[in-house]
């Protein structure tokens, strides 16, 4: 008989977390609109705060909302590797709606990277005398 536990359910606030930025990058898609313009580059910026004060932006934590945690997570629930495991052994062009929603992921992730590490370097440049 195995001692171990089930793996635990995500927090419910990592759950809306993701969820919501799943919700954003659709609505930028629909609307043709990038996500680095506001109002949508200032709602993901609120969610990696949300994120960083609880603690799931850090590496090794879980849950991971790390650029990583959420490419994984999100290209998970989109599918993404079937999709690009598919496309590479029918020696065809990743369908539009999986390329657009791998370009939106890649946008969430450079500027979920940029804000860890301006984060992270803050005390650096506000430090007294």
């Amino acid at each position: 008989m195995s001692t171990s536990s089930p793996p635990s359910a995500p927090p419910a606030l990592a759950v809306h977390i993701l969820g919501e930025l799943d919700r954003l990058i659709t609505d930028a898609e629909s609307s043709g609109k990038p996500l680095e313009v506001e109002p949508t580059r200032s709602r993901l910026f609120e969610l990696f705060v949300t994120a960083q004060g609880a603690g799931y932006t850090e590496e090794g934590n879980d849950p991971d909302l790390t650029a990583d945690g959420i490419c994984r997570s999100l290209a998970e629930q989109w599918d993404l590797k079937s999709a690009a495991l598919e496309s590479t052994a029918n020696q065809s062009k990743l369908p539009p709606e999986h390329l657009n929603k791998m370009r939106s992921l890649w946008s969430v992730m450079r500027m979920w990277m940029e804000w860890t590490y301006a984060w992270s370097r803050w005390d650096e440049f506000h430090r007294e005398g």
